[in-house]
């Protein structure tokens, strides 16, 4: 599950939109998740939807649009979830859009055990991050306590001493675009949209 629904108030536009050279970030997210194994992929979009549907190319992911994705993470995590319909998927890997050091090795590494009472969380200098993996057990306790903008870290604190840890320094980067600086590091941008003029 890729959340590409934040309005991304601190880089000035929605991460979705983000772009690396002429290239949406959510389709490099998309072509990691798929190298890593993953089918299906779910696309949580929400601020900006309809402009992300016609730069990116989402035609082999399952896309939902979060309306109320001004609330946070928590209802994009829930409605992701929802679109899980198949009860033969025992696992989800979750990411969010704004990682362009994600690498499939690190989701490979997280996924390595896909049973329906896991959870995985990637590690970087001994701090969770993403990728995470959630066993299908754990999915109506993820989406009751999924809230604002701290998605499923309730359910996780509650089930601390159930999480492996999958360290993946030195095979990803994970941080997370939040600031106009890693912006610049990584060459990311919010294309402005072409200007209609009347003539």
């Amino acid at each position: 599950m890729i959340i590409a629904a934040g309005g991304g108030r601190r880089i000035g536009g929605p991460e979705a939109l983000l772009h690396q050279g002429e290239r949406p970030l959510v389709d490099q997210v998309l072509d990691t998740v798929r190298d890593a194994g993953c089918d299906p992929v779910v696309v949580v979009l929400g601020a900006a939807a309809d402009q992300v549907r016609t730069t990116a190319d989402l035609s082999d992911a399952t896309v939902v649009v979060n309306r109320s994705w001004g609330t946070g993470m928590g209802s994009s995590m829930r409605m992701g979830l929802d679109a899980l319909s198949d009860p033969e998927i025992e696992a989800v890997v979750v990411v969010p859009v704004d990682m362009p050091g994600l690498t499939s090795v690190a989701i490979r590494r997280v996924t390595a055990l896909p049973y329906p009472d896991v959870l995985v969380c990637a590690t970087y200098a001994g701090l969770r991050g993403y990728p995470m993996l959630f066993g299908r057990r754990h999915w109506a306790g993820i989406a009751t306590l999924a809230n604002a903008d701290v998605g499923a870290r309730p359910y996780l604190l509650a089930h601390k001493h159930q999480i492996v840890d999958i360290a993946c320094d030195e095979v990803a980067d994970g941080s997370r675009v939040d600031s106009p600086e890693l912006m610049a590091h990584w060459g990311l941008t919010v294309p402005v949209p072409a200007q209609r003029v009347a003539v």
